[in-house]
C-alpha cells in the first residue's frame, strides 16, 4: 500500500466564526471519532493531518493542498461547508470521504459531493478505502461496517491531536473521553434509540484519567456519552480508582432517571460540575425524567423538584426540551415550561424545535410517508435555525407565536438576573449570561421574531413552510451565502436542495426493510432531536 498524504478535518462551525461564544467552546466541540480515524491512518503508516476547524482558521493554511485523500466528519448543520470544501480538494485531484452523523443521516445526499460515504466505522473498513484510495463518481460509495467497534483508541492514543486542537480553545479546555455507546432507552426521535448499549471498559478509563492527571494539574473532561452513568457503579468506580477527589471536573448528558441522591453524592465528590438531562416534553417521554406517569404540571412540579435537587449537587446543569412534538397541543406546553423556568431559576433551558434528520431514527419514516417533512438546506438543521417537521397541531405562525414568547421569556433580564442569582458558582453563573445574550439566547429571540413575521408577511416564505412549493426563499439563501463566507464560491450546483423523502423511496423499494443508521462514536449529539454522535 502506497503511503498517503491524509487530511481529516473535524467541522464544528458551519463556516467562518465571530462571536465570541464560539470563541470560547467551539475548540470544545471537537469530536472523538476523526482523531480515531487519525490514530488508525498514523498506524498505516500514512502521512496525517488532522485539523478541528473552529471557524477561526485559514482552511488554506492548515490542510495541504495537495493532499490524497480528505476526510471530513460533519453534522448536517455545517453539511454545505463541507460539500463546498469537498468540490475545492476534489478540483485539485483529492479523494474525498465524509462521514459523522450527516453521512449517516443523509448517505444518498452525501454520495453525490464524496467518493466514499462513511456509516458504522471501524478499523477494517478504513483499511480497505486507503489501499484502494480511488474517486467514484458522479456517485459516491457508500460503506458501513457490520457494527460499531468493541474498543477505541482511548485518550494516551490520541493525545497528540487532542493537545493540538485544546490550544485552540482560550481559557476552558475540555477533553472529550467515552465511556459508553448508544443507549438503554427507546426514544423514537433520537438515533441512538436503535444502538446497542455497551461499556467500552473500566480499564481504558482508569488510564486514561490517569494519564491526563500529567498533563494538567486540574483536567476537564467532557463525556460524549449518549447516556453517561447507565452502568453507573461500574463507571464511577473507574474514575474512583484512578482519580483523588479534588484532581479532575467533569461534564456529562445523563437522564434524570439517573441521578438519585445517593448518585449525586458521589457525583459531587468526584467533581463532576456539568450535568445536561433531557426533559424534552411534559406530556411523554416520561422514562427518562422518572416521572412515572406524570405530565402537564404533575410532571413540572416533579421535573423541577429533582433539578433542584441535582442542582445542590452539581453547579451547572442544563435541561433540554423539544418543542413541537406530536403530544403538544395549543399554548400549554409553552406556559408550562414558563412556569419550570420560575421554579427552576438555577438551570439553563435548551429549546430544540422538532426536526427530522433523513434516515437518523424511526420516526422520521412516519414522518415522510406523512408528507410532514420540508427541505430546508441542512445548514439549517441544528434545531432551531428551522423546524423541517410541519406540526400536528399548529399553525405555523401560532407555533412561532410560542416560540417567541417562550423564547423571549427564557432570555429576559429578570430570567438572566434569577439564573445567576441562583447559581452558587460563580463561572456556571457568568457563563449561563454569556449564553444568554449571545446567539444563543438573544440571538435566537431575534431570528425567531425575525421567522414569525416572514411567516405573517412574506407569501414565498408561507408556501415554502406550507409545503406548497420547494423553491428555496431568498431570506434563507442570503443566510447561508453570508454564514459560508468564502466557502460560498465553492459550493456545487444543486448543493442547497436535497431529497428530503429519501428514507421513505429508500425503504419503499426495499420491501420497507430499510433500517435508521446508527452512530459510532464522538461528541455531542445531533441536535437534541434524532440525535447522532460523531464518526469520521
Amino acid at each position: 500500500m502506497r503511503k498517503l498524504r491524509v487530511g481529516i478535518l473535524d467541522l464544528v462551525s458551519t463556516g467562518p466564526a465571530r462571536g465570541l461564544y464560539s470563541r470560547l467552546m467551539n475548540a470544545n466541540l471537537a469530536s472523538i471519532m476523526p482523531q480515531v480515524l487519525a490514530v488508525w491512518c498514523e498506524g498505516a503508516g500514512h502521512e496525517v493531518h488532522l485539523v478541528c476547524y473552529t471557524g477561526y482558521e485559514e482552511l488554506e493554511e492548515v490542510i495541504p493542498s495537495n493532499v490524497d485523500l480528505l476526510f471530513i466528519s460533519t453534522f448536517s448543520e455545517s453539511a454545505q461547508m463541507a460539500y463546498a470544501i469537498s468540490n475545492r480538494y476534489r478540483q485539485r485531484g483529492a479523494v474525498t470521504a465524509v462521514g459523522g452523523p450527516h453521512a449517516r443521516c443523509y448517505p444518498e445526499d452525501a454520495a453525490r459531493y464524496f467518493d466514499y460515504v462513511f456509516g458504522f466505522t471501524d478499523k477494517a473498513l478504513l483499511e480497505g478505502v486507503l489501499r484502494e484510495c480511488a474517486t467514484h463518481r458522479p456517485m459516491g460509495v457508500m460503506l458501513s461496517a457490520p457494527r460499531q467497534p468493541n474498543a477505541l483508541p482511548g485518550v494516551r492514543e490520541r493525545w497528540k491531536f487532542i493537545e493540538e486542537t485544546l490550544r485552540k480553545a482560550p481559557t476552558i479546555k475540555l477533553v472529550p473521553m467515552l465511556a459508553s455507546l448508544g443507549c438503554p432507552y427507546t426514544c423514537s426521535f433520537c438515533i441512538d434509540s436503535t444502538v446497542d448499549y455497551q461499556t467500552l471498559g473500566p480499564d481504558q478509563i482508569r488510564d486514561d484519567l490517569r494519564f491526563l492527571l500529567t498533563k494538567f494539574k486540574r483536567p476537564r473532561v467532557g463525556w460524549h456519552d449518549p447516556n453517561f452513568g447507565v452502568r453507573f457503579d461500574e463507571t464511577l468506580g473507574a474514575i474512583e480508582e484512578a482519580v483523588p477527589p479534588g484532581r479532575m471536573d467533569f461534564i456529562a448528558e445523563s437522564s434524570l432517571s439517573l441521578l438519585s441522591e445517593a448518585h449525586l453524592v458521589r457525583l459531587k465528590h468526584n467533581g463532576f460540575k456539568g450535568l445536561l438531562p433531557g426533559i424534552e416534553s411534559w406530556f411523554s417521554l416520561n422514562n427518562k425524567s422518572k416521572a412515572g406517569k406524570r405530565e402537564g404540571l404533575a410532571k413540572v412540579q416533579q421535573v423541577s423538584e429533582h433539578v433542584n435537587m441535582v442542582m445542590r449537587y452539581v453547579p451547572y446543569v442544563q435541561t433540554n426540551f423539544v418543542l413541537g412534538l406530536d403530544c403538544d397541543e395549543g399554548p400549554e406546553p409553552f406556559e408550562l415550561t414558563k412556569q419550570f423556568i420560575d421554579m427552576t431559576p438555577g438551570a439553563f433551558p435548551g429549546y430544540s424545535l422538532l426536526s427530522a434528520f433523513g434516515r437518523a431514527a424511526p420516526l422520521n419514516l412516519e414522518y415522510q410517508l406523512a408528507g410532514r417533512v420540508l427541505p430546508f438546506p441542512h445548514h439549517f438543521l441544528n434545531n432551531h435555525l428551522a423546524m423541517n417537521v410541519k406540526p400536528k397541531n399548529y399553525a405555523w405562525p401560532t407555533f412561532y407565536d410560542g416560540v417567541v414568547d417562550l423564547t423571549r421569556y427564557t432570555f429576559s433580564w429578570r430570567a438572566i438576573g434569577r439564573r445567576l442569582a441562583a447559581n452558587r458558582s460563580t463561572v456556571p453563573g457568568w457563563m449561563n449570561v454569556v449564553r444568554a445574550i449571545s446567539s444563543e439566547g438573544f440571538g435566537r429571540m431575534k431570528y425567531f421574531a425575525t421567522v414569525r413575521e416572514l411567516l405573517k408577511t412574506n407569501q414565498s416564505v408561507r408556501r415554502y413552510f406550507e409545503g406548497e412549493t420547494d423553491a428555496l426563499p431568498e431570506f434563507y439563501v442570503d443566510r447561508v451565502r453570508r454564514d459560508l463566507g468564502p466557502f460560498w464560491a465553492d459550493l456545487p450546483d444543486g448543493a442547497l436542495y436535497h431529497d428530503a423523502n429519501a428514507y421513505a423511496k429508500a425503504s419503499a423499494a426495499a420491501g420497507g426493510s430499510v433500517a435508521p443508521v446508527a452512530p459510532v462514536a464522538g461528541r455531542r449529539a445531533q441536535p437534541r432531536v434524532a440525535v447522532a454522535a460523531s464518526p469520521a
